[in-house]
């Protein structure tokens, strides 16, 4: 059988909706395409449902089905970004996914992000590493992305089967919420309770903390809280590369993309220059894929930037995003081996509309040899409806690429 190779750039949260500030256009409409669009004339089109129409996912379960997986597969939150951040997790561990937040005196959740706090959350987390609730509860905190952290639960007879802190967006102005067990056991019962013991106390260390104190003092937002979402124990998928028989890498500035291709058995590759922010280092991300390309098979490189200005509810920012992504393709479209093909696509919808997740579908293409092209011309939510893909789930897409690989098996005779 023939074999190709892929490369995947991953657009984070580029699918929108039309916005007033734009003319009544998506920032995908708005922006500046030149490369986008030149693949698109050159390549095939179409638009993708993550799960199916008006589902939203999160970015987890939206790398989780663009890496191969079914959302059944889902092993929570928590484990992915522990593999990102490269914690050591035990099979009995409870691992949650945090934001560092402001809350006030009231425990009224002020700002979910700390004002998106991007520097010394290491010097924070350490703090509170390794503290030890009644001699029956180990606990480990490592920062990861941006405002972003981990948290272990470590101990006997522990579950995952426990509500969230994070009142999730956008509820900034609320209070943050009291886990509670989801079932009826004592595993549950007894995480909870001490999980709850551990954000009252983490909240009395970090408001004393050095960092939040120089913080207040600059008229910033101090990270004196986290909030706690998505716990899940010890994530064991089989490995993607392994189902298909393939090598691949993953380059990236998020700790959950870089877990989610832990999983899925890619090799993963970051830099202190890929922010996961519109100053994330695009040049080194190129020449990376360049790189892992001549020796893998198929290599994800992923921006975040688009994602975070749609959730600020920042259109033009948003549009300046597009814009970087659209730079961060034709860098790697201008060394783009002759058996390679490049795809481009998106884990979800992120309107600024809404500030958060959506469930319209997103816009995809492929690039590359003896593709049967279409005739849509422009990379956008409205033109890629009309391309040759049709619209299919994010399973169907990556099958498809896969499919070009020369990697799916002939079904029958």
């Amino acid at each position: 059988m023939l074999r190709r190779k892929v490369i995947l750039a991953i657009a984070d949260g580029l699918g929108d909706r039309p916005h007033p500030a734009l003319n009544h256009k998506t920032p995908l409409e708005y922006a500046q395409r030149r490369n986008l669009d030149k693949l698109a004339i050159q390549g095939i089109t179409g638009m993708m449902d993550l799960v199916g129409p008006g589902i939203p996912v999160g970015t987890d379960m939206g790398h989780l089905i663009l890496f191969g997986y079914q959302p059944d597969h889902y092993p929570g939150r928590g484990p992915i970004e522990a593999l990102g951040v490269g914690m050591d997790v035990e099979p009995e561990d409870v691992v949650l996914r945090c934001n560092f937040a402001t809350v006030n005196d009231e425990g009224i959740v002020v700002d979910r992000r700390a004002g998106r706090i991007r520097e010394k959350t290491a010097d924070i987390a350490e703090t509170l590493n390794g503290i030890v609730l009644e001699d029956e509860v180990r606990v480990f905190v490592k920062a990861a992305t941006e405002h972003r952290a981990v948290l272990i639960l470590r101990g006997k007879g522990l579950s995952d089967k426990i509500s969230d802190s994070d009142p999730h967006a956008p509820n900034d102005g609320q209070p943050y919420y009291e886990v509670r067990a989801l079932d009826a056991s004592e595993e549950a019962r007894k995480t909870a309770y001490y999980l709850n013991l551990f954000l009252k106390k983490s909240h009395e260390l970090l408001k004393r903390h050095p960092v939040n104190l120089e913080r207040m003092k600059n008229g910033k937002m101090p990270a004196n809280f986290l909030l706690t979402r998505g716990a899940g124990q010890a994530a064991r998928l089989e490995p993607i590369t392994s189902v298909r028989g393939f090598k691949g890498s993953c380059i990236a500035g998020e700790s959950t993309v870089l877990g989610v291709a832990k999983l899925a058995g890619f090799k993963t590759f970051t830099d202190p220059g890929m922010t996961g922010n519109m100053d994330t280092d695009i040049k080194l991300k190129a020449q990376w894929t360049i790189e892992q390309i001549a020796a893998n098979d198929m290599v994800y490189v992923h921006l975040k930037a688009l994602d975070l200005k749609g959730h600020d509810n920042d259109p033009h920012g948003k549009v300046q995003a597009v814009e970087l992504f659209d730079e961060l393709v034709g860098l790697i479209a201008g060394q783009l081996p002759e058996d390679t093909y490049l795809a481009v696509a998106a884990d979800h919808s992120t309107p600024c509309e809404i500030g958060e997740h959506s469930g319209d579908p997103v816009p995809v293409l492929i690039y590359g040899p003896s593709l049967r092209r279409d005739r849509v011309f422009e990379f956008t939510e409205i033109d890629c409806a009309y391309g040759g893909l049709g619209r299919l789930s994010g399973h169907q897409f990556v099958t498809t690429l896969h499919g070009l690989m020369g990697c799916v098996k002939k079904q029958g005779s």
